[in-house]
């Protein structure tokens, strides 16, 4: 799967046993324009340019999370398009450019979360794309990005796109164990990343039945907005 930015402050590239919490977080719109004032001269000073707003997503609300895991401060959380996408959260902009053009790219969400002993990190990324063939195209290509260890099975997502790892963090003496699911729901690519650092002997592991709960819960979600 691919990766996204970690620790961006500005992919996807979705919670656990239980009832299913949904999120649908947006950015921050901006800091309001400050009020003009006279010139010199007497003059109504030129009305100051309305602030940008930030990028809606009708993807936000479909969403799901994990009980209990809050908003991830050190991860972007919120609606993007292809070029704030490819400007911010990418690893890959070139590669994810022509990716995300060739599927015709509609919307994109992204929510981060971590865990309430911040031992675990949370991400979902949702793509749409212009058609079923372009949002299977989209998540092949994410994927070959990377090069994955082992796979695993999915219950109630049997053609999910499965990885669990754990590698160097490239920090001294520590890892991180990642596991991570995509699949493709319609028009709409799901990536799910949940991932752990610890250090070397701790016997950190890839947390992959929290992932497949997750996956299976979001494809419900899925599936129930776009029958």
């Amino acid at each position: 799967m691919r990766r996204s930015g970690s620790g961006v402050a500005v992919v996807v590239s979705a919670v656990l046993i239980g009832s299913v919490a949904l999120t649908g977080c947006g950015g921050d719109a901006g800091a309001a324009a400050s009020a003009p004032t006279a010139t010199t001269t007497g003059q109504p000073a030129p009305a100051a340019p309305p602030a940008a707003a930030a990028p809606t997503s009708s993807l936000g609300g479909l969403v799901v999370v994990p009980p209990g895991y809050v908003n991830d401060p050190r991860e972007f959380t919120g609606a993007f398009g292809l070029e704030s996408f490819v400007d911010t959260l990418s690893a890959e902009p070139a590669e994810d450019r022509a990716l995300l053009l060739n599927a015709d790219l509609v919307e994109g969400y992204r929510t981060a979360r971590v865990s309430p002993d911040r031992q675990e990190r949370f991400t979902v990324q949702l793509f749409k794309a212009g058609s079923e063939k372009k949002a299977k195209d989209l998540q092949g290509g994410f994927w070959s990005q990377e090069t994955h260890s082992k796979q695993f099975a999915v219950p109630g997502v049997p053609d999910s796109l499965t990885d669990a790892r754990t590698v160097p963090t490239g920090v001294e003496a520590q890892t991180e164990a990642v596991a991570e699911v995509s699949f493709v729901v319609g028009t709409l690519v799901a990536e799910i990343t949940i991932r752990q650092t610890g250090q070397v002997g701790d016997n950190v592991a890839p947390d992959t039945s929290l992932v497949a709960t997750i996956a299976k819960q979001q494809k419900t979600q899925l599936t129930r907005k776009s029958s």
